[in-house]
C-alpha cells in the first residue's frame, strides 16, 4: 500500500528531528543537520523518516520537489500504522 507524505524541511537544524507542522496546508517538518547541497539533506531526510517511522529507507521516494523545502514522498507500507504514526507526529494524516 501506498501513502503520500507531505514534509517542510529544515536543513543545516541544530539536531535531527522529525516532528510538528508547518505551513499550509501543515506538513509535517523534518529538521536535519545536512546541508542543502548536493542531495545531502535528501538523503538526510530520508533517513530520519525511515528511523521516525520505523521503515526502511528504501520504503520512501521523493516524488515531488527534490530540490524545494517542500515535498511530497511516497511512503509504501501498511496505510493505517503510517496514518497512525504521523498523527502522533503531527495530528495531520495526508493519505494517498
Amino acid at each position: 500500500m501506498s501513502f503520500l507524505l507531505e514534509i517542510r524541511v529544515r536543513p543545516n537544524a541544530s539536531r535531527n528531528k522529525v516532528g510538528g507542522t508547518a505551513g499550509d496546508p501543515p506538513r509535517l517538518v523534518v529538521a536535519v543537520q545536512a546541508p542543502a547541497v548536493d542531495g545531502k539533506a535528501n538523503s538526510a531526510v530520508i533517513k530520519e523518516l525511515a528511523l521516525a517511522f520505523n521503515l526502511r529507507a528504501r520504503d520512501f521516494t521523493i516524488v515531488h520537489g527534490e530540490l524545494a523545502r517542500d515535498k511530497r514522498l511516497i511512503v509504501t507500507g501498511d496505510k493505517i500504522e503510517l496514518a497512525k504514526r504521523l498523527e502522533e507526529l503531527s495530528g495531520d494524516p495526508k493519505l494517498l
